[in-house]
């Protein structure tokens, strides 16, 4: 099992878009990634302009929101998807971010309890596997303990959606969930949340969290400044919980960059 690492984009225009998903791949990430908000631009068309301009990076939904959607469409979508790009997409889905609810409604489609719209999330997946060839990976985020059972029985990858604050313990409570559900050892991916003092803008402008926050609290996500240190706890991290998956938000890439030096 090696480190991979994938790259959170949003595009801002279409030149700007096709120039970024190609440095991304000449960089060497694994995976592009592309936020499912209506804030964002839709990533389906996003990753399909993007599977027209690479030949490797696979390319993710992170992660589309299932109550946005039918299985049926979803599924759907995912075939285009597969077929444009050769087979390099990958489906990364969850069940809403808290604060989707509002989107929903602005869609005009129902929200559902927690119940349901774990339902809807294995229509979805069921769907997918039955009607999409080659089927995609599928990647489930989860933070919760019935979402991490969940995750545990039908994914094929774990992205732990856990808090920007999340601890080391933090980390190892929600593995300890998963591997109490399931036999199988299956891969998990976090997202950075900062290096050393650079966080991404997002995090700064609208959440107010602060590097010396994270440095207080202990913040998982928050690698230390230094590439041996950060490869070394990456690495550490890869062997103890499966975590082989690092997500980098598109504004931490270059300081980022040192330490995806260390694993080429």
């Amino acid at each position: 099992m090696n480190m991979h690492f994938g790259i959170v984009l949003t595009p801002r225009s279409g030149a700007e878009w096709v120039r970024s998903v190609r440095e991304a791949e000449q960089q060497g990430y694994a995976t592009l990634m592309l936020p499912d908000t209506l804030y964002t631009p839709s990533p389906f068309p996003a990753l399909a302009a993007a599977a027209a301009v690479t030949s490797a990076i696979r390319l993710r939904p992170n992660v589309l929101a299932v109550p946005m959607r039918t299985a049926v469409a979803t599924a759907r979508e995912t075939s285009a998807l597969q077929l444009l790009s050769d087979g390099r997409f990958e489906l990364g889905l969850g069940t809403g971010r808290p604060d989707a609810s509002r989107e929903a409604e602005g869609l005009g489609v129902p929200w559902g309890s927690a119940a349901e719209r774990r339902a809807q999330l294995l229509a979805t997946i069921e769907t997918v596997r039955a009607t999409v060839q080659p089927a995609p990976p599928i990647i489930i985020a989860a933070s919760g303990p019935r979402m991490l059972a969940t995750a545990a029985a039908h994914a094929d990858r774990i992205h732990l959606a856990v808090q920007p604050t999340a601890t080391e313990d933090d980390l190892a409570a929600v593995i300890a969930t998963v591997r109490d559900h399931t036999d199988r050892a299956i891969p998990c991916s976090l997202q950075l949340v900062g290096v050393g003092n650079q966080l991404p803008h997002y995090m700064t402008t609208h959440m107010g969290i602060t590097a010396a926050g994270l440095r207080e609290v202990d913040a998982a996500a928050l690698l230390p400044a230094d590439p041996g240190a950060a490869a070394e706890l990456l690495e550490h991290r890869r062997e103890k919980y499966g975590i082989d998956e690092l997500l980098v938000p598109g504004d931490l890439a270059a300081a980022f960059a040192p330490i995806a030096a260390r694993f080429h």
